[in-house]
């Protein structure tokens, strides 16, 4: 049975949605004001860098080892979001994972479409290596379309050469900027966050008018072959649900190590509302215990 508070947290979705408007730009702005309003905890610090030409910032909590990072891409479609939007859940995410967590500010389309966020994230992940994060201590991290650029960097960092990352952790992954997966329609009524008219305007300002089905924009269709161990978490009251499931098959399949968790009754990346929701904090925490075996 879910918490008391996921009604709550799904009736202020449903009566005040973050992410609304007509066009993306709207929407960016709108997303940039709910975030401001969320306190900030006052013992993490947040210093700003330039991670390889992408502007990027340093969380650290209390407790967090300085020989372990997490690179972390945040979510909004590719075309909102930023690093003031996901302060708060990445100071969680470096607070339970005793981490330092690398979050990074990628261009956004429409202004810089596909690649450009692909790109931005490798060049994150290489200067934290370069900043002396072995490999084998960090790992990259994202959710709802950072999960899915979560999967593209992983791959285009293989294709590169690259040593590769310990772990990835997708949340809520937006994979498939085709939308074709069933869940698009079957879990409508469900979702009170995303609707399928937002993703197809995100996906056209992101994809500039490539093939929604290129692989380092929908990770779905990418050879994941090779990549390091997966940990993909999704609600099954998402319209990406099947984005995630399908990931994870594809990565099963290629042989990767995919530790799938579907949530019963969660919404699209319901981690950020841990301050109100208990699951939020939970998942967090299984994030972290996914980690505290991948990172030596």
């Amino acid at each position: 049975m879910p918490s008391d508070a996921l009604k709550i947290v799904v009736d202020m979705l449903r009566s005040a949605p973050a992410i609304a408007g007509a066009d993306v730009l709207t929407m960016r702005k709108n997303m940039e004001a709910a975030a401001a309003a969320m306190p900030l905890p006052e013992d993490v610090a947040f210093t700003p860098v330039d991670a390889g030409g992408v502007p990027a910032e340093w969380t650290e909590a209390p407790g967090a080892r300085d020989d372990v990072a997490i690179v972390y891409f945040h979510g909004g479609g590719y075309a909102m979001g930023s690093v003031d939007t996901h302060r708060g859940h990445c100071a969680r995410v470096s607070r339970a994972a005793r981490a330092r967590v690398l979050s990074v500010d990628y261009r956004l389309g429409p202004e810089h479409p596909h690649p450009t966020a692909v790109e931005d994230a490798v060049a994150a992940v290489r200067f934290a290596r370069e900043s002396g994060f072995a490999p084998g201590r960090t790992a990259v991290a994202g959710d709802s379309a950072g999960g899915g650029l979560t999967l593209s960097a992983l791959v285009a960092l293989r294709d590169a050469g690259d040593p590769a990352p310990a772990a990835g952790l997708c949340i809520s992954p937006w994979t498939d900027l085709a939308l074709a997966g069933a869940s698009i329609a079957t879990k409508a009524d469900e979702d009170p966050m995303v609707r399928v008219a937002d993703l197809a305007l995100m996906a056209d300002a992101y994809l500039a008018g490539a093939d929604p089905k290129t692989p380092l924009a929908s990770p779905l269709y990418a050879d994941l072959a090779g990549l390091p161990p997966l940990l993909i978490q999704v609600g099954s009251a998402e319209i990406l649900l099947d984005d995630a499931v399908r990931a994870a098959e594809r990565a099963l399949d290629a042989g990767v190590d995919v530790d799938l968790r579907v949530w019963p009754d969660m919404i699209h990346v319901w981690h950020v509302f841990a301050d109100l929701l208990p699951e939020g904090q939970q998942a967090v925490e299984e994030m972290a215990a996914f980690l505290e075996t991948r990172l030596t």
